[in-house]
């Protein structure tokens, strides 16, 4: 795995582009001098974690015939206050579903995703408290 990092402006705005050569725009918040041109690193630990489950939860899913129709999640992470560094103490990930679901199946999807499969999770979880929840409408 290679990515690149590359400086934008004079500030904090930076262009990430991974092995795929797509990119993504990185920024700080305009607090510090930023200009909100992008994600924060922070935020971009709880895409990546989203997006790891959420693929292992598709590929599951699909496997075992489940009809999907709209996948979203919602991810919250409270940061230690006052800290420098200042890591992830509790996360919590929302899975928002839309198809023919047996629930039972998504859940077994969802845990098999946060407890076997997802890399992210395991970096994650020494430092943070991560809990889950879905719905399906």
């Amino acid at each position: 795995m290679h990515v690149e990092l590359v400086r934008v402006d004079d500030a904090f705005h930076f262009q990430a582009t991974g092995t795929a050569g797509v990119a993504l725009d990185i920024d700080g918040s305009t607090d510090i001098g930023g200009h909100n041109a992008g994600a924060r690193p922070m935020e971009m630990l709880l895409m990546g974690l989203a997006s790891c489950s959420a693929i292992d939860v598709i590929l599951i899913l699909k496997k075992q015939k489940q009809v999907i129709d709209d996948f979203r999640l919602r991810v919250d992470g409270l940061r230690e206050k006052d800290a420098t560094p200042a890591p992830f103490q509790k996360i919590h990930i929302t899975y928002l579903l839309k198809g023919q679901l047996d629930a039972n199946k998504v859940q077994r999807a969802i845990d098999l995703s946060m407890d076997k499969y997802c890399s992210a999770t395991a970096q994650l979880r020494p430092t943070a408290e991560i809990t889950y929840s879905f719905e399906i409408a």
